[in-house]
């Protein structure tokens, strides 16, 4: 039996200064319409392949919770102790609990990152420019650069007119190569609001001469006022010759990092840290996805500067562990190591960067079962006795999938084991297949198939597809996140909700999670 824990006990554990994982089990678009600030997401179908890499060591604390009945928490915690997890506990009535005993629920996703932004803009007092304001200096051709923070998947999809894809972390090593006037006005936009505002201060703090300014509410703004975005853009920052002279950079990139405690950290001490089994450590290249795939330290995770403080939870899911970011420059790492300072983590720049002589071991890894293949060609038959089941993403499978199949989850597959019949599987990663498996072979399942080659293989089979726009119910769609998704859809109402959302974040602090960050009580 896995030991229970009471809201009044995780309050205390979540003050106490210890290492502590909170995970949130259920699925992204139930997380997202309820959680607790510092609840990280780690779905029950994705539990054991992203475990290793948010809670690397076996013997952290962690307190596994669900929606409110506890069965989907328990089974999680079962599944995360034969892993190797040795501390594994249950929040019993999870977020129902949390809500009863008067602490506030949240929704939406990455809520410290976003939280801190606005955050950031109250006590920086960053300035900003409306899109009004923006798209009139554009007309005029007033001297103005608009640098777009997002990284570039997302930049192409809509962007400012004119505005250059720089995301983020790479703001202060790459903007004297864009904008070489001090007095041009700089404009940084995101979708949103948090990283225009991250992105404007970054380059207020790094001392940078030029007018910085946020763009309010980013593109959604400027869709919102009706005024043309660009689709496809393909303006990017541009490459920092190797040979550099970056000297000064690094000297204003360490008296940044300097200024909020971070700490510059030898390879050799980093390597007696990752083979400590008392703390733990997450190892992050902050570089760009053209750098980490040219090669990185071993076990090292790829978390891009700009990106690791918008949704550092996504890749740390461990309360006061560690961070050791590097770079190839000594800047980049630096300046992201100062927000993750304030943000409340225990932040240091590896002096070695990206080529030091280390190897971040894996965190606990699942023995995922063997699965007989099914080739495409051979469904028709095995569904005239059997069930296919399509463990794909809801929306995928509202577009197209195999005539006759059945979508589903991780958390509800057992359901489909009492029948008695043969059943396969089809998902775009096998492994999320394989973990399916488990609780099907638990639930009493005896004949389990997986589909060779996925979709792509089914399609070239010749196999027939249907689209359904409405099913699976949207009810039933707990892996999608209607609140943040419809906002791209073209859904005024859903981006005039959003935007909302992200300024009441700070009215909704308690005292506690306030606290957490380490912001300046006056930065003029």
């Amino acid at each position: 039996m896995i030991d229970t824990i009471d809201a009044a006990t995780l309050a205390a554990w979540l003050r106490d200064g210890g290492e502590l994982a909170l995970i949130d089990v259920r699925e992204a678009g139930q997380f997202g319409e309820g959680h607790l600030f510092f609840a990280t997401t780690l779905p029950y179908s994705r539990l054991e392949l992203d475990a290793g890499r948010l809670i690397p060591r076996a013997a952290t604390r962690i307190v596994v919770h669900d929606g409110g009945d506890d069965r989907l928490a328990r089974l999680a915690g079962e599944r995360l102790r034969a892993l190797g997890y040795e501390r594994v506990f249950v929040f019993s009535g999870g977020t129902r609990a949390w809500a009863a005993s008067g602490r506030p629920i949240y929704k939406g996703v990455n809520l410290p990152s976003k939280t801190f932004g606005e955050l950031v803009e109250h006590v920086y007092e960053t300035p900003r420019v409306s899109v009004a304001e923006l798209n009139a200096m554009l007309a005029r051709g007033d001297d103005v650069v608009v640098l777009d923070g997002r990284p570039y998947s997302e930049y192409s999809k809509m962007s400012i007119p004119s505005g250059i894809c720089c995301p983020n972390g790479e703001l202060a090593y790459r903007v004297g190569a864009m904008v070489a006037n001090p007095s041009t006005m700089i404009v940084v936009n995101c979708a949103g609001r948090t990283r225009s505002i991250l992105g404007a201060q970054t380059l207020r703090n790094f001392g940078v001469p030029n007018p910085v300014f946020a763009l309010e509410n980013g593109t959604q703004g400027w869709y919102l006022a009706d005024l043309p975005l660009d689709r496809g853009a393909e303006r990017k920052y541009p490459q920092i010759a190797p040979g550099s002279d970056l000297s000064a950079l690094e000297a204003r990139a360490q008296a940044l990092a300097e200024r909020h405690g971070v700490g510059y950290v030898e390879a050799e001490k980093v390597a007696g840290w990752l083979a400590d089994t008392n703390r733990s450590v997450f190892l992050c290249d902050v570089r760009t996805p053209e750098e980490f795939a040219a090669g990185s330290i071993p076990g090292a995770q790829h978390t891009p500067g700009g990106q690791l403080i918008q949704s550092t939870d996504q890749y740390v899911g461990v309360r006061n562990a560690r961070i050791v970011v590097f770079d190839s420059d000594l800047v980049r790492a630096p300046v992201c190591a100062s927000w993750l300072a304030q943000m409340g983590h225990e932040a240091y720049v590896l002096r070695e960067g990206a080529g030091a002589k280390l190897n971040a071991p894996p965190g606990p890894q699942p023995r995922l079962p063997s699965l007989r293949t099914l080739a495409p060609s051979a469904l028709l038959a095995f569904l005239r006795a059997g069930c296919l089941l399509d463990l794909r993403a809801s929306a995928a499978y509202r577009d197209s999938h195999v005539e006759g199949s059945v979508w589903s989850t991780r958390p509800v597959v057992a359901y489909f084991a009492a029948a008695g019949k043969p059943i396969a599987l089809l998902a775009e990663d096998a492994r999320i297949a394989q973990l399916a498996a488990l609780d099907l072979l638990d639930a009493g399942a005896t004949d389990i198939r997986l589909v060779d080659g996925g979709m792509p293989a089914c399609e070239a089979a010749g196999l027939t597809m249907c689209a359904t726009p409405d099913q699976p119910a949207d009810s039933e769609r707990i892996d999608f996140l209607f609140f943040v998704h419809d906002r791209h859809d073209g859904n005024k109402a859903a981006a005039r909700a959003y935007l909302q959302w992200e300024t009441g974040l700070v009215q909704q602090l308690d005292r506690d999670e306030r606290a957490s960050f380490r912001l300046p009580t006056s930065a003029r």
